[in-house]
C-alpha cells in the first residue's frame, strides 16, 4: 500500500511515530548482501585453510616432518578445490569466474582475490601431486615453498573484502577482519595438522594452536571495542553464539592440542576437531554479523549520527578558538592579534 497525501511525516504504515533510529518505512538502509551462507561463508573458512595449511606444508617439510607436511599439501589441495566449488556455486555458472580474470584491479579486493586464487590453485595442485607421485621432487618443493607464499594472502584478502563492504559491521571491524581471519585460518591448518598430521609431529602444530586461537581472540575483541554500537552484531543472536562457541572450542581445542597432543593420538584427533571447528564457526559468525546490521537500521542510522554531531562539536570547538584568537591561523602561530 502506498501511503496518502495527507500521511503524517514521520509516520509508518502502520500510523505510528517510526523510532529515531528507523529508516523510510522501516526498511534497511543498506542493501544486504545476497550471498548464501554455506557458500560464501564456507569459502571464506575453506581459503584460510588452505592458505595457512600451505605455509604449515612448507614449515613442515624444511623442518624434516614428511607426515605433516603430506597431510597439509592434501588438505590444502582438497580446501582450496571446495572453496572455488563453493564461489562458482554462489556465482551461478563457472564463466562467471573467468570473467572476473579478464582485467587486474589493484584497487579492488574481489579482483586481486581472484588472481590470488587463480595463481595459488595450480601451486597447491603441484605440490600434493608430487607428494603423492614421488615425481619431480625438486619441482614439488619449489610449488611448496610458492604456495607457502601466496597462502597467507589467501588466508586474509577475504577479511579485506568483506571490510571493503558498506555492511556495518564488517566495515566498522575493517582494521580488524584481516588481523582476525588471519588468526582463524592458523588455528584451523594447525588443527588439521593435529588431525591428520604424525602424534610425534604434533608439537609445532600445537604451539601454532595457541599463538592462532590467541590472536583470533585478540582481534575479535579490538573489533569489538572500536565498533561501537555495532557491535551488538557480534554478542547477539545466531552470530553472538557462534562467536562464542568459537571462542570456547578454539580454546580447549588449543589447550589440549599444547598440552596432550604430542601424547595421546585420540586428543590430539580431537583437539584438532575442535579448532576446525572454532574457525568455521569464527567464519560463519562474521558473517551472520554482517547480515544482522544491514537488516537493522539504526546500525547505519545511529552511527552515522553520532559521527555527524561529533563533526559539529569539533566545528564548534575551532568557531570558538577562532574567536578567542581573532582572524588567522589556528594552527599555526601568525594571527592578527599578536597579544593573543
Amino acid at each position: 500500500m502506498r501511503p496518502g497525501r495527507d500521511a503524517p511525516v514521520g509516520a509508518g504504515l502502520d500510523g505510528h511515530r517510526r523510532p529515531a533510529a528507523d529508516s523510510y518505512y522501516g526498511r534497511p538502509v543498506v542493501r544486504a548482501p545476497s550471498w548464501a551462507a554455506r557458500d560464501i561463508a564456507g569459502y571464506l573458512f575453506l581459503g584460510g585453510l588452505a592458505g595457512a595449511g600451505s605455509v604449515l606444508a612448507a614449515g613442515a617439510e624444511l623442518t624434516g616432518r614428511p607426515g605433516t607436511a603430506r597431510a597439509m599439501k592434501l588438505s590444502s589441495l582438497a580446501a582450496v578445490s571446495l572453496s572455488a566449488a563453493a564461489l562458482v556455486n554462489d556465482l551461478g555458472r563457472p564463466e562467471r569466474f573467468a570473467n572476473m580474470l579478464r582485467v587486474v584491479k589493484p584497487t579492488s579486493p574481489m579482483s586481486v582475490g581472484s588472481w590470488l586464487l587463480a595463481g595459488y590453485g595450480p601451486l597447491a595442485g603441484a605440490a600434493a601431486v608430487a607428494e603423492l607421485t614421488g615425481r619431480a621432487p625438486r619441482a614439488g618443493r619449489a610449488a611448496t615453498l610458492a604456495a607457502a607464499c601466496l597462502g597467507p594472502c589467501v588466508a586474509t584478502y577475504t577479511g579485506v573484502l568483506l571490510a571493503d563492504t558498506a555492511i556495518p559491521a564488517w566495515h566498522g571491524a575493517r582494521r580488524e577482519l584481516p588481523y582476525l581471519f588471519a588468526g582463524s585460518a592458523a588455528a584451523a591448518a594447525a588443527g588439521m595438522a593435529l588431525l591428520a598430521g604424525p602424534r610425534a609431529e604434533n608439537r609445532p602444530a600445537g604451539r601454532v594452536a595457541v599463538l592462532a586461537v590467541a590472536a583470533e581472540l585478540a582481534a575479535l575483541r579490538s573489533a569489538q571495542a572500536g565498533a561501537g554500537l555495532v557491535a551488538e552484531t557480534y554478542r547477539t543472536g545466531p552470530a553472538g553464539r557462534l562467536l562464542g562457541a568459537a571462542g570456547r572450542l578454539g580454546m580447549a581445542g588449543a589447550a589440549a592440542g599444547a598440552l596432550l597432543g604430542g601424547r595421546s593420538r585420540a586428543v590430539a584427533a580431537l583437539s584438532g576437531a575442535a579448532l576446525l571447528a572454532a574457525s568455521a564457526c569464527t567464519r560463519f559468525g562474521i558473517f551472520r554479523a554482517g547480515l544482522a546490521s544491514a537488516a537493522d537500521p539504526k546500525y547505519t542510522v545511529l552511527p552515522q549520527r553520532d559521527r555527524l554531531a561529533a563533526r559539529a562539536g569539533l566545528a564548534a570547538q575551532a568557531a570558538a578558538v577562532r574567536g578567542l584568537l581573532g582572524d588567522g591561523e589556528v594552527d599555526g602561530v601568525a594571527t592578527t592579534n599578536p597579544g593573543a
